[in-house]
């Protein structure tokens, strides 16, 4: 299949959530996009809604997997312009309770899948000129919360990946970022966030709010596109000024 000179994207994690919101910008922006996740059933239900999109099955934590959907979205599309790797396993307990099997769980995705990716799709990129990586890592990457051992020490971890990406890729032209959400009103951050914790990151963001799917997705889409074309190795806070906020902001709102 051809695609007259269309860019191509791949974007992991795209069956709900900022994947696809992002998926859907890339369309817009005239991308093709190999959607990748790992739950079939919504996978294949969204990609009908994303003219331009393909849908591609995989577990980004195996090794084989990975190796063989790459294959296939090259197959497909005979190029790859851009990585989002934006899959990730969100568990939060505290560190007593976070046994190995729980920690392991949490980096074979967020890390382990961000970096078998990456590989994977290195020698593609290069290819054309100016390939882009963008990482999803997350604010419980750059502070600590609480309940976030595994969590925010894979984003972590993927920080500092987006860092040695930069610096060994650069001379190949591609360009990584890292782009870390605040506090994000998905489905499932509404369906397990009570009131009072609402109101609580409320307090605590500037902004008086939580971000949107499409907020992030815009912040994705600009760092690949050739407006930033002298950025990399950075992580860009997507969060409301969250992260500047620091301690103490609702006690000096009361």
């Amino acid at each position: 299949m051809s695609f007259d000179g269309q860019k191509i994207a791949l974007v992991t994690g795209a069956a709900r959530g900022i994947g696809l919101a992002t998926s859907k910008l890339f369309v817009q922006q005239g991308y093709q996009v190999a959607m990748v996740d790992r739950d079939e059933e919504a996978l294949f239900a969204e990609e009908k809604n994303v003219p331009g999109g393909r849908a591609f099955l995989a577990d980004i934590s195996d090794e084989i997997a990975v190796s063989q959907m790459m294959a296939d979205v090259l197959k497909w599309s005979g190029r790859l312009d851009v990585l989002v790797n934006n899959a990730g396993v969100a568990d939060f307990g505290p560190i007593e309770e976070t046994d190995f099997e729980r920690w392991r769980t949490v980096f074979a995705t967020n890390l382990d899948g961000t970096f078998l990716c990456s590989q994977a799709a290195t020698p593609h990129l290069k290819e054309c000129e100016g390939g882009a990586i963008v990482n999803i890592a997350s604010i419980s990457g750059i502070r600590a919360s609480t309940l976030r051992v595994a969590y925010g020490t894979s984003k972590a971890a993927i920080i500092h990946l987006t860092q040695q990406q930069a610096v060994e890729l650069g001379e190949f032209g591609i360009r990584a970022n890292c782009v870390a959400p605040g506090p994000v009103r998905t489905k499932l951050a509404m369906a397990v966030h009570s009131q009072d914790i609402i109101e609580a990151y409320h307090d605590a963001i500037p902004l008086n709010r939580y971000g949107r799917e499409d907020e992030i997705a815009s912040a994705i889409v600009y760092l690949v596109s050739d407006a930033a074309s002298y950025i990399t190795g950075q992580t860009l806070s997507v969060d409301g000024g969250f992260e500047a906020a620091g301690v103490g902001l609702p006690a000096l709102r009361n």
